[in-house]
């Protein structure tokens, strides 16, 4: 005959017993729900590091079997929290990576997977208007996605009339300003297409100030100013080279040439693979050289609710009412 097993003891011991101040507080949370001053609480489902399951042996009695239950896999960056903006992802973008292979052809999944459409690379085409032509203003504009897909191309008509359309190195002439359209509508068209992204280019700084604009700096990516890729042309780190000169020594291919003027198209997928070809190590510089993060609003000690159901910010009279 199978000996029946003993009957659990009562999980609440002397130990379990809740004090005196979290009856308290579990009174005011209940007279507060009571008037409709703070929602109902809902019991947190079991995420420890164990979770407690009941069977029912032969012989009709129970007991509690504990057992481990396993963690989930981490999609993301543990620094990073669940509410993380695009460009704080792309600063910890290092992390991200070293969970793959380290490949070229991981990198772009890891970045396409976690951010789809978070980067564009632009270039800008612009005339000389104002005394002598000595102003420049925008007169093409084009963005390209990740991929080198181009996502925008348009001629823009300046503000002033055209003085100089330097077409030896903007590629405008006089017929394209025909199917131009106004700044102010390329301005917002394009802004629309920048906003929350991660944005590439080489001397980035002039096509913003063309299209009257400031872009967040930590989700700003200059080819024209980052050292590794000089470094792996073999061209002096602090050097300003040329689009056409990095994209001959690290591409292996021509650009700019001809007499016909710059394409902003090719400018804009020449800046992109130049990122992508250096995209690890950049974006481990800079997660680097971040500033340190504000704490999170959910361990902050003083942005707990919690804290408020103490005796002191409880007025007496209620305070009477709920014991």
């Amino acid at each position: 005959m199978t000996p029946l097993l003993p009957a659990p003891k009562s999980l609440e011991g002397p130990s379990k017993k809740k004090s005196r101040k979290h009856q308290r507080f579990m009174e005011r949370r209940a007279l507060l729900e009571q008037k409709g001053l703070l929602s109902p609480h809902r019991q947190a489902p079991v995420v420890g590091p164990e979770a407690c399951s009941t069977l029912t042996e032969a012989g009709g009695t129970t007991a509690l079997c504990c057992r481990k239950v396993p963690k989930p896999k981490q999609v993301i960056s543990p620094s990073l929290s669940p509410s993380a903006s695009p460009d704080s992802i792309a600063r910890h973008h290092s992390v991200l990576l070293s969970q793959g292979n380290g490949s070229s052809k991981g990198v772009r999944t890891s970045s396409l997977v976690l951010r789809p459409g978070k980067y564009v690379a632009i270039d800008c085409e612009m005339v000389g208007t104002g005394p002598q032509g000595r102003q420049s203003e925008l007169a093409r504009c084009s963005v390209v996605n990740y991929d080198g897909d181009v996502i925008y191309d348009k001629y823009v008509q300046p503000e002033l009339p055209i003085v100089d359309y330097r077409t030896r190195w903007s590629g405008i002439t006089k017929r394209h300003m025909k199917s131009a359209i106004p700044f102010k509508a390329a301005q917002a068209e394009i802004l629309k297409i920048l906003k929350d992204k991660i944005v590439v280019g080489h001397a980035i700084h002039n096509d913003f100030q063309a299209l009257k604009y400031f872009h967040p700096k930590d989700r700003t990516r200059d080819t024209s100013r980052i050292p590794v890729l000089n470094q792996r042309a073999g061209l002096p780190i602090r050097a300003s080279v040329s689009l056409k000169s990095l994209a001959r020594h690290l591409l292996h291919k021509n650009i700019q040439v001809g007499c016909k003027g710059h394409s902003s198209v090719e400018d804009a997928q020449t800046a992109m693979e130049l990122y992508r070809l250096v995209e690890v190590q950049w974006e481990t510089e800079l997660a680097r050289t971040l500033p340190p993060r504000p704490p999170s609003p959910i361990t902050d000690p003083s942005t707990d609710s919690n804290q408020y159901m103490d005796d002191r910010y409880w007025p007496t009279d209620l305070m009477a009412s709920s014991l």
